[in-house]
């Protein structure tokens, strides 16, 4: 499903539903419109395939697009440094050459291939950057020593972490930020590369990010998404949106029964105030990190990962999708080691439990404004404060209605719900049952279930 707008958002006619469509125009990449609906897909390049790489997830592009994937994040493209590389195969993240794209992935020209195959589907494809650190093998280590951070005459790997297979670089030095300014900018002008995920984006100062956003916006209008969830200065000009760490966590706690709903809410009502002018964040279960490192969502979040997957779907924020996140996967993915995803059989694709599910979740979000995002939707009104097993509230926005329930505990609950204008007749989205919901009505869920409901007033 590619961004679309439709012709009567505008005068606030939209039908929504389960599946429902309408007569629509395509929408610009990275337009205010289209980010406002935009989902984002994570591809773990090793491990999407036994293969691997640019072509098989060119070969994918029809079924991620019939998913309702908007954006493209590619982990690092570039070769994998062999000085204290982790692994046989090292870690993505340990950049041997700015310049270069890794040979386990494929050629320069079928990264371009994917790239226009994305474009052709009007989907954005965005590279992972990591510019806090590159490998040991790095040519800078012996062209420009100087660039990077060095203790007792010895450049050093980055303080506070365990990271030795990386080599710090030192922002104090002007001539390598200028030099990794134009690395980032020859991706987005010879492969036209849609913008940049920055890892580790809070160890690097943020008057580099806003200058190299700058550069960048001089070619064409990037998208930048921060891995950072807690310092706001650089969405004030270099970033569109960074990580929602805090509820990430909320999330994990929750899976445990380590956390409860008033907890969920306290950290709604405070990123609701952080956040604003078009500013969001991406909201996630799962990504390479949590999923290697962490635990697979089954792992961490118990018997909630659809309540939880439905939640980050309906807050404010940009939702994420993982690698095989949308078909259930159910182990964790070496880093260091080639682990490929096995994906089902091609005439299935689109009909597994989870896909099915990943799919509504994304025409929920598309098709309904008030869940959209960067600027739009609308801000989260609790319909209940007094039970700490059941998740509900309400988002409103261009006369549509989403109310959204979810029970994480282990029982039926019922919950009395305060709906006040709220009141009146509801489709559920995932079953198209009609319900009504009264004020002071009182609704029961199964246990570890949800129910989301819609409605349009014309």
């Amino acid at each position: 499903m590619r961004k679309l707008l439709s012709l009567f958002i505008a005068t606030s006619l939209l039908v929504v539903g389960s599946g429902c469509s309408s007569p629509t125009e395509t929408v610009a990449r990275n337009s205010s419109a289209y980010l406002q609906q935009a989902v984002i897909y994570e591809v773990n390049l090793r491990q999407f395939s036994e293969t691997g790489g640019f072509k098989s997830v060119e070969e994918h592009l029809p079924r991620l697009s019939e998913l309702g994937v908007d954006i493209l994040w590619l982990m690092p493209i570039h070769p994998i440094s062999q000085i204290k590389r982790k692994g046989s195969l090292g870690s993505p993240y340990s950049i041997a050459d700015y310049y270069g794209v890794n040979p386990e992935y494929g050629t320069e020209q079928d990264l371009k291939d994917l790239i226009k195959s994305a474009h052709d589907k009007n989907m954005m494809v965005i590279l992972d950057w990591v510019a806090n650190h590159t490998g040991w093998d790095h040519p800078w280590i012996t062209e420009h020593p100087e660039w990077y951070t060095q203790l007792e005459g010895k450049i050093i790997h980055p303080p506070g972490t365990d990271w030795t297979d990386v080599a710090d670089l030192n922002f104090s030095n002007w001539e390598m930020r200028m030099a990794m300014i134009d690395a980032m900018k020859y991706w987005v002008e010879e492969f036209d590369v849609d913008g940049y995920r920055a890892d580790v984006a809070h160890s690097v100062p943020v008057d580099f990010w806003n200058l190299a956003s700058e550069k960048l916006h001089e070619i064409k209008d990037v998208f930048m998404l921060a891995e950072d969830g807690g310092d706001m200065a650089l969405l004030k000009s270099a970033f569109d949106t960074n990580y929602a760490w805090p509820l990430k966590d909320i999330f994990n706690r929750l899976g445990k029964n380590l956390s409860d709903a008033g907890d969920f809410r306290r950290n709604l009502k405070s990123t609701a105030s952080q956040y604003s002018d078009g500013k969001y964040q991406m909201v996630f279960i799962d990504n390479h990190d949590e999923n290697s490192w962490s635990g697979t969502v089954f792992e961490r979040l118990g018997q909630n990962v659809k309540n939880l997957a439905v939640i980050s779907f309906t807050v404010p924020g940009m939702p994420l999708i993982y690698s095989g996140q949308e078909i259930g996967i159910n182990r964790r993915l070496e880093f260091f080691e080639k682990d490929p995803i096995v994906w089902p059989a091609r005439d299935s694709w689109g009909t597994t439990e989870w896909e099915v599910f990943y799919q509504q979740l994304v025409a929920l979000k598309t098709q309904n404004p008030a869940l959209w995002t960067a600027g739009a939707g609308g801000p989260i009104k609790a319909l209940h404060l007094d039970n700490s097993d059941v998740i509900a509230f309400a988002r409103s926005y261009l006369g549509n209605d989403v109310v959204v329930l979810v029970n994480l505990a282990p029982q039926t609950q019922t919950q009395v719900l305060e709906m006040g204008e709220l009141a009146g007749s509801y489709i559920d989205w995932f079953t198209g049952d009609e319900i009504n919901l009264e004020e002071g009505i009182s609704f029961e869920l199964e246990a570890n279930s949800f129910s989301v409901l819609t409605r349009t007033q014309g």
